[in-house]
């Protein structure tokens, strides 16, 4: 947890260290769901499919720290990405400050637990039970224009 309360505020999203950065995240795991691109239209479907390394029963990733490498796929949420999260919740709190919108009362950094955030955990099928990604169409949720 970073050292100053509030040190968001006010800063340019690129100012932050790796830490503060990181505490940003309330755990939703919504980053962690699989998306799918249709590739005639752009448009992208984000789909009840949890990635694999998704530990359900805590909401985490099991391979956080090499992600990247482990799981070429999985996007970096980076503030230079950030104009490119409209797939991501509005409560998000790196959508929201990219916004430059506050982050929402039940944010952990606000009310200091965790206790009302909404977690794709509770929904969420891994992606490893379906072999076929053909089935994959049938569990999209949501849908993003290009």
């Amino acid at each position: 947890m970073p050292d100053k309360p509030g040190h968001w505020r006010g800063r340019p999203l690129e100012t932050l260290s790796k830490q503060e950065w990181e505490s940003l995240c309330d755990g939703c795991a919504r980053c962690c769901l699989v998306q799918l691109e249709d590739d005639e239209t752009g448009e992208i479907h984000l789909t009840r499919l949890a990635c694999r390394h998704l530990a359900l029963a805590s909401c985490r990733c099991t391979v956080y720290d090499e992600r990247n490498k482990v799981q070429p796929d999985c996007i970096p949420l980076t503030p230079d990405k950030l104009p490119t999260l409209s797939w991501m919740p509005e409560s998000c709190a790196y959508r929201r400050l990219g916004e430059g919108q506050a982050l929402p009362d039940w944010h952990p950094l606000l009310a200091g637990h965790a206790k009302g955030v909404p977690k794709v955990c509770d929904f969420a099928i891994p992606e490893s039970e379906l072999c076929d990604t053909d089935e994959w169409e049938a569990f999209i949720i949501e849908s993003y224009g290009s």
